[in-house]
C-alpha cells in the first residue's frame, strides 16, 4: 500500500519555524492547549494534508455495476494548534462515488485552503459552508469531516465513541461475498464460518439466475448466517419480488434487502415494502437528511444504510435522529475503505447505540493493512474501548 501524490495546507508562519504569539501564549509545555480560567480553547485549524491511499484487494470485488481491482482512495491528515492530528479517508469506487482520486484530492486542496486559519471548534459553520462551496464532492467533504472531528476528539482527549454518546465499545460486523461463481461463494461462506462470521452479505442485481444459485451456495457453505442480499439498485420491482418467491421455496429467505431498485423509484420502492415480505434497506436512495425525511414520511424502507462516504458525519447524526424518531431501523457501512474510515464508522455505531446492522468489513478484504493503531479486530468483532481520544488510527506519514 502506498499514500503519495499529496497536497497540503499550512498557515504560512509555522513554515519558518516563527511563533505565533496567540497560539504560543495559549500551549504549555507539553505542547497542547493550557486552559485558560471560564475561557474554552477552540484549537486553531493550522495545517491539512491529503494523500493518495492505495491499496491492493486480496481479490477483485465486483458489485452489480462496477469491479474494482485495487483501493485507489484519499487520505487526509488534519493538525490543529495544540498539536493533535485527525485523520479521515476519501474512498473511491467507480460509478457509485462521484469523485475520481484526481478530483478528490483537488477537493480535498480546495477544502484545505477555506479551512486552515479557522477555529476547529466551530465545526458546524465549516461543514456547511463546504458543502456550498463543493457541492459535487461528497465523499471529499465526508472525508474532511471525518479529519475534523477525529482531531477535535483526539484534541480533548476522549475516544469517538465516546464523542458520539458511548452506548458501547465494540460492534460485530458482517462480511460481504461479492458477485462471484457459486463454488467461490461456497467456499468463502465456509471460511467465513470458521472465522466466526454469523451475519453474511452478498452482492446480487447482475444475473438473477446466477444470484439464486450463489445464495443456494452460500447457504450450503454456512447453513446458519443470517443473509444479507444487496442489489445496488440493480433489480425492478417484478424481479425483485420474482428473486424472493424463488429463494421462499428453497427456504433461503434472506435477513435483510438492500437497495434492490433504482435510486430514484420511489413508486417501487414503497411497493417493495409492502409487498417484499423482508425488511428493506435504503442505501443509495438516502444521501442526506432530506432524502432520510422523504424515507421516513413515505415509508420507502424498513432501514436506512448510512455510509459517512454519501453524507458525512453531520447529516448522519441527522440522519440517526430522523430514524430513531420515525422508528426506521438503521444499517451502518462503507465504500471500499481502510481502517480509517471504517474506525471512524465503527466508534460512530458503537457510541450512538443506534445500529442493528453493522456492515463495516471492507479493510477485512484489503492484502495489508496500512493503518498503525486503531481498533483491534478479532474475526467479526470489533473492540474500541483501548483507543484514548479519536478513533486512534494513523499513517505513517
Amino acid at each position: 500500500m502506498t499514500s503519495s501524490g499529496g497536497y497540503h495546507a499550512r498557515k504560512s508562519n509555522a513554515a519558518d519555524g516563527k511563533k505565533d504569539p496567540q497560539i504560543h501564549n495559549a500551549i504549555g509545555e507539553t505542547g497542547h492547549q493550557a486552559p485558560a480560567a471560564g475561557k474554552l480553547l477552540l484549537p486553531e485549524i493550522t495545517h491539512i494534508e491529503a494523500r493518495a491511499l492505495n491499496a491492493s484487494l486480496k481479490a477483485p470485488f465486483t458489485i452489480a455495476g462496477a469491479r474494482l481491482d485495487t483501493v485507489r482512495n484519499v487520505a487526509v491528515r488534519l493538525d490543529l494548534a495544540d498539536g493533535s492530528s485527525g485523520w479521515g479517508e476519501i474512498p473511491i469506487l467507480p460509478t457509485v462515488t462521484p469523485e475520481d482520486q484526481p478530483t478528490a484530492l483537488e477537493a480535498a486542496r480546495q477544502a484545505a485552503r477555506a479551512w486552515t486559519g479557522r477555529d476547529a471548534g466551530r465545526w458546524r459553520p465549516l461543514v456547511e459552508e463546504l458543502a456550498d462551496s463543493l457541492p459535487a464532492a461528497p465523499t471529499a467533504r465526508a472525508g474532511m469531516e471525518m479529519a475534523l472531528f477525529d482531531a477535535l476528539a483526539r484534541s480533548w482527549n476522549i475516544p469517538l465513541f465516546a464523542y458520539f454518546g458511548g452506548a458501547a465499545d465494540r460492534v460485530v460486523t458482517d462480511i460481504t461475498i461479492p458477485i462471484c461463481a457459486a463454488e467461490e461463494a461456497r467456499r468463502l461462506a465456509a471460511e467465513y464460518r470458521g472465522r466466526g462470521f454469523v451475519t453474511l452479505k452478498t452482492k446480487v442485481g447482475a444475473d438473477v439466475d446466477a444470484d439464486v444459485e450463489r445464495i443456494k451456495a452460500i447457504r450450503e457453505g454456512h447453513p446458519t448466517s443470517d443473509l444479507i442480499l444487496d442489489a445496488n439498485e440493480g433489480y425492478d420491482v417484478p424481479q425483485t419480488l420474482e428473486v424472493l418467491r424463488t429463494l421462499r421455496r428453497k427456504a433461503l429467505e434472506p435477513a435483510l434487502l438492500e437497495q434492490p431498485l433504482p435510486r430514484e423509484d420511489w413508486d417501487g420502492q414503497a411497493r417493495l415494502v409492502r409487498e417484499a415480505g423482508v425488511p428493506v434497506a435504503a442505501d443509495e436512495s438516502c444521501r442526506s437528511s432530506a432524502d432520510a425525511a422523504r424515507i421516513a414520511r413515505d415509508r420507502l424502507a424498513h432501514v436506512i444504510n448510512i455510509k459517512l462516504a454519501k453524507c458525512g458525519v453531520a447529516q448522519a447524526l441527522e440522519i440517526i435522529a430522523i430514524a430513531r424518531g420515525s422508528g426506521l431501523g438503521l444499517m451502518i457501512g462503507g465504500m471500499v475503505e481502510t481502517r480509517l474510515a471504517m474506525g471512524f464508522s465503527a466508534h460512530l455505531a458503537a457510541g450512538s447505540g443506534a445500529f442493528r446492522w453493522i456492515d463495516l468489513d471492507t479493510p477485512l478484504l484489503l492484502a495489508e493493512d496500512p493503518v498503525l493503531g486503531g481498533y483491534d479486530a478479532d474475526g467479526p468483532r470489533y473492540r474500541l474501548g483501548h483507543v484514548t481520544a479519536g478513533h486512534g488510527g494513523e499513517l505513517a506519514w
